[in-house]
């Protein structure tokens, strides 16, 4: 199934609804990236190529998207936070000969032409620019039918690197004849009850794996999408009243802001269409967990899983309530739990989660693919997450890849941030690690070392949060910053995050 299998069916229907009233059909989801991805044929892109799209939850992300997809590329979404740095970095490293942006990323996607020479065209959406062909008028010149050789593309989503910089998790292109749909849509129809009679509400930036996957997923059954530009909780509320939501997927920080309304307003909105509500990206508290299942009734499901697509956990709310605080049993293969040796260890004890299928890399970093295999050559591989098994085979995290922060459900990873924080000349060590906060799960925490000769002061705090802000993403610059006599550190150059980290999270009643 594909969105041409339903523009013959239903052309009309509503493939994609943003928040704001803005609709596109069946139909018109199929014609244009037909149109589309005539234009990437025509531009030499071949199967296996890849694109780049930095793009805001809006329906011409799905055109391109989509147009990847049938066309055999690999597509990167970008977040539309990055700075220039950064964007350039993704777009250069993943090969990219297409950037698609939009007038609102425009600014940022414009300074990095320099640096992505590997790009050939840039398309702009809604607006013209100088060296950026105008997206809607290149499309209107292309055939609305499908092109002759149609192939499964795929996502090439970013994780973390062994420098601090994120790596692309490049899975294998699908063998099959176009259309072959994936796990997801299997998964959703399956475990989640999802049909063409479904409307799904995201409520999350699109740029992440989970959005876009499931969202994509609904176009391959039939169903409506309702995008949110930006979540707010009360809105979300509302959009689920108005359009009869049956099926939707957040994080955890979204449950809290949800809590947190007045009483009035969460028993404002009639909330009975809710068939299915899955989360995952971040842990869970129990408690927010527990008040979620008792307003919403038993409709919430979680899984554990990541970007690498090589694993997944699952539990609905009636597994979860007899396992409180697992994240369920593995659906694709028994899951391993082994020592730092590489041996299995027994039931109950913590140990490193491996699956059993790899099936993915990272893109340009095959240290970091090396690492994430079963040492022992089993084909197992993990994604770094530290937990144990109950004896019923549900699985419980107790911590995860060793540095990296989860903060709203986005991925934030100190190596890099640590970088920046050692190019300011009073910064002679850094070390950035994850601290609790209430409503987003983690923020970020710096802990730095000065140089000989300068002095710690709320000024020169200030100035190196400054410095961290001409270089990084706003979610990535720390909250705050403490200054240490100096970081512990083994002989061997290792920092003792631990040590730092630790008290932060004495009597949280949680280890993530």
């Amino acid at each position: 199934m594909d969105p041409g299998t339903f523009a013959a069916t239903t052309p009309d229907k509503a493939a994609v609804i943003i928040d704001y009233g803005a609709t596109m059909t069946y139909r018109e989801l199929d014609e244009r990236s037909n149109q589309l991805a005539h234009l990437l044929r025509n531009a030499g892109l071949a199967v296996g190529d890849h694109l780049t799209v930095v793009l805001e939850n809006s329906l011409e992300l799905f055109v391109v998207t989509w147009a990847a997809q049938r066309a055999g590329l690999y597509y990167t979404a970008c977040s539309t936070r990055l700075t220039a740095d950064e964007l350039a970095y993704m777009v250069d490293d993943c090969g990219a000969r297409v950037l698609v942006a939009s007038s609102r990323t425009l600014g940022t996607a414009d300074a990095i032409a320099a640096r992505t020479p590997k790009v050939e065209l840039r398309l702009l959406v809604g607006g013209e620019a100088e060296g950026w062909d105008c997206f809607e008028t290149a499309l209107e010149a292309q055939p609305r039918t499908p092109i002759a050789d149609q192939a499964e593309g795929s996502d090439m989503l970013y994780s973390s690197g062994t420098t601090g910089r994120p790596k692309g998790v490049k899975p294998p292109l699908p063998s099959g004849a176009y259309p072959t749909p994936g796990t997801v849509p299997f998964l959703c129809q399956t475990l989640l009850g999802a049909t063409d009679t479904t409307v799904y509400l995201s409520p999350a930036p699109l740029y992440h794996a989970a959005p876009l996957r499931f969202t994509m997923a609904m176009h391959r059954l039939g169903a409506t999408a309702v995008v949110q530009q930006h979540f707010d909780p009360e809105g979300y509320l509302a959009l689920i009243e108005r359009h009869g939501v049956t099926f939707s997927q957040l994080v955890p920080t979204m449950f809290v802001r949800m809590l947190k309304l007045p009483a009035e307003v969460r028993n404002r909105y009639d909330l009975s269409s809710l068939q299915a509500v899955v989360h995952a990206a971040a842990p869970c508290p129990v408690a927010v967990k527990e008040q979620m299942i008792e307003w919403w009734g038993p409709v919430i499901h979680e899984y554990y899983a990541g970007t690498e697509g090589n694993g997944f956990v699952y539990c609905n709310s009636e597994d979860w309530l007899a396992h409180r605080g697992s994240v369920g049993k593995s659906l694709l293969g028994p899951l391993h739990i082994l020592s730092e040796d590489g041996q299995e260890v027994p039931q109950g004890e913590t140990g490193t989660v491996y699956f059993e299928q790899a099936g993915f890399e990272y893109h340009n970093d095959p240290e970091k693919t090396k690492g994430s295999r079963d040492p022992a050559g089993r084909g197992w591989s993990t994604l770094g997450d530290i937990g144990h098994l109950d004896a019923d085979g549900d699985l419980f995290l107790s911590d995860r890849k060793i540095d990296m922060i989860i903060s709203g459900g986005v991925n934030i990873y100190p190596a890099e941030i640590e970088g920046v924080l050692v190019t300011h000349d009073a910064v002679r060590d850094a070390a950035v690690f994850g601290i609790p906060n209430d409503e987003f799960g983690e923020e970020v925490k710096a802990a730095i070392e000065l140089n000989d000769g300068f002095v710690g002061s709320d000024a020169l705090i200030a100035d190196i949060l400054a410095l961290c802000r001409t270089k990084l993403a706003g979610y990535k610059v720390p909250r705050s910053i403490d200054i240490e006599a100096a970081l512990p550190r083994q002989p061997t150059g290792k920092l003792y995050k631990r040590l730092l980290r630790d008290p932060y999270w004495e009597g949280v009643g949680r280890s993530l």
